[in-house]
This record gives C-alpha cells, structure tokens and sequence, in this order.
C-alpha cells in the first residue's frame, strides 16, 4: 500500500547561444492600423469577386464540381459577415465614445 519515494534528480541548466545578441537586425516598419484595414478589405473584395466567377462559370455551364462555387460563396458570405460585424463594433464603439461625460 505504500509508495517509495525517489529522490528528485537534478537536471543540468544549458546555456543559451548568446553571440547573435550583438547583431542587428533589420525590421520592416510597424504596419498602421489603415494598412491593415485596407489590406482585409482588399482580401474581402478578393473573395467577392471569386465568388461571383465561379457563379458566371456555373450559369454557362462551366463547372463540373458545384462544390467550388458553393465553397466560394460560404468564404465570400463569411468574409462580408464579419466585415460588418467589425464594422458595427467600430461604430458602437465610437459612439459609446461620443456618449462619454467630459
């Protein structure tokens, strides 16, 4: 019923190669947030305009595999759904903000 107890083994600390701390290290500049609107949105637009090929190419007859047009009318629909729901959170948001006492 009783359990032996061992001892706790000590494991050796290593050492951390240190000779790369005296480099430096070229960064691209920080994007702004604008960049990063504009690029999510250009990326939304991209999936839109997707969307809206496979669906020309469906309509023509074009298309053997109906799951592609499908899929990329979900990636559109998805893409435009939280587009607006962030954009809804940006205007609660700034008019929470209005609200405010001063």
């Amino acid at each position: 019923m009783y359990m032996e107890v061992q001892a706790l083994q000590m494991t050796p600390v290593t050492m951390r190669a240190t000779s790369h701390l005296g480099e430096t290290i070229e960064k691209e500049p920080p994007k702004s947030f604008g960049t990063y609107l504009k690029d999510a949105l250009s990326e939304v637009n991209k999936l839109q305009l997707a969307s809206d090929e496979q669906n020309k190419l469906l309509a023509a007859g074009e298309v053997s595999d109906i799951s592609q047009v499908v899929v990329a009318g979900q990636k559109a629909e998805i893409a435009l759904q939280l587009t607006l729901q962030l954009r809804n959170r940006a205007i609660s948001a700034y008019q929470e903000i209005m609200r405010m006492q001063v």
